[in-house]
């Protein structure tokens, strides 16, 4: 008798050790490599793409367009030639704005680039306006220094270029960087949503790990003691749960099943009950038929049933009767499990661990709209009920 005892400790340590493995293992598996590269930020432009952000060219050609549009009313050569040199002022400031935002990279600390980007524009628009009055004078024709209509042209588009454009240029830089703040907040809240999302997934697949090898060494339990009995029945009752482990213990992993599949396992799980204790158990299902396909986490119904069969049916000597009522009611489903056992004073002790993560994991799925209360039945037994949202799972 030690040596067979020390070999049940021993496969049961080694079963608790495989457990631990893949308890390990479900929760190192969390992929976090999509939320990672749906979250990624862009990297910031530089180059063409900073000097000619597209903020910053919308910016400038508004700015010009509005400013070249009204000097145009007065303007001798006609409206279209006022507001193209302007547009071609205010791009040219852009320009020297762009490169000397990149250039030098490095300045003494007590000069502010800024302060070298105006300057470059103040000093760049004269010469920017000259080069566009040399280039359209006519051939032949006199200089336009000569010309007191012209001058005065170019003495006004210039005094504009020196004073506006570096506040344009200014102006479309500030614009360009408050609509990158924003951008950037926006992908750093998407980060934050995905890996919070993340993080549920691997909190629920760590209360499943938890739930799975519970249920599975209940079951064991159970066939162990029609063994050690010597039953009869033990080799066909064997035969059932490996049947039935087969077609369970595949779904165990499953991110979401449906409230039919739930139905199914607890069918077959109260039938294997049966079989081991066929004159102490009895079990009735009063289904509605449109919640099968309603979605729910893994073992949701199963938990109840199995905690009404361990704590309430199993303990009592007479045994008792189970009753699964599912019905569907203003958008929500209900699920009611009773039972006829020992009650709540007699089986407290082991309530906690299957409920508690039952409890969390709904949370976790449905957040506040789940609902579990257990309550002690007159005039004996428990009553489980669970409300959720009706959704149905995805085909």
């Amino acid at each position: 008798m030690p040596a067979v005892r020390r070999s049940r400790v021993s496969s049961r340590d080694a079963a608790a050790r495989r457990t631990a493995a893949r308890t390990r293992d479900s929760t190192r598996s969390v992929d976090y490599s999509f939320g990672m590269s749906a979250a990624t930020l862009d990297p910031a432009p530089r180059g063409l793409a900073l000097a000619f952000g597209w903020q910053r060219v919308a910016f400038t050609l508004f700015f010009s367009f509005v400013i070249g549009g009204l000097i145009g009313l007065g303007w001798k050569s006609g409206w279209w030639s006022a507001v193209i040199r302007v547009v071609g002022i205010g791009f040219t400031a852009l320009v020297i704005f762009g490169l000397f935002e990149q250039w030098p990279r490095r300045l003494p600390r007590w000069l502010p680039r800024w302060i070298v980007q105006v300057l470059a524009v103040a000093i760049g628009m004269p010469i920017t306006t000259f080069i566009i009055y040399m280039l359209s004078t006519d051939a032949g024709a006199p200089p336009f220094w000569e010309v007191p209509l012209r001058m005065q042209g170019f003495a006004m588009l210039t005094g504009l270029g020196v004073f506006l454009s570096p506040w344009v240029a200014l102006g479309a830089l500030v614009w360009q960087k408050e609509a990158l703040a924003r951008e950037q907040a926006l992908a750093l809240g998407l980060a934050r949503s995905e890996a919070e999302r993340q993080a549920l997934d691997a909190r629920l697949n760590l209360l499943q790990a938890q739930v799975a090898p519970h249920f599975l060494f209940n079951t064991l339990a159970n066939v162990q003691a029609l063994v050690e009995a010597g039953s009869p029945k033990a080799p066909e009752v064997l035969r059932s749960l490996v049947a039935y482990l087969r077609a369970a213990v595949p779904r165990l992993d499953d991110p979401v099943t449906t409230l039919g599949q739930e139905l199914e396992l607890v069918r077959a799980y109260l039938e294997l009950m049966r079989m081991r204790m066929p004159d102490r158990i009895a079990f009735e299902l009063n289904v509605d038929q449109s919640s099968k396909l309603l979605r729910c986490p893994p073992m949701t119904l199963l938990t109840l049933v199995e905690n009404a069969v361990r704590h309430g049916i199993d303990p009592s000597e007479e045994g008792g009767r189970i009753t699964i009522d599912v019905r569907l009611a203003e958008g929500r489903c209900w699920i009611r499990v009773a039972d006829s056992g020992v009650g709540l004073r007699a089986s407290d002790r082991g309530l906690g661990t299957g409920l508690t993560a039952l409890r969390e994991r709904l949370t976790l799925v449905f957040g506040d709209q789940a609902k579990l209360s257990v309550r002690a039945r007159e005039p004996k037994g428990v009553v489980a009920e669970l409300e959720f949202p009706a959704r149905e799972a995805a085909s």
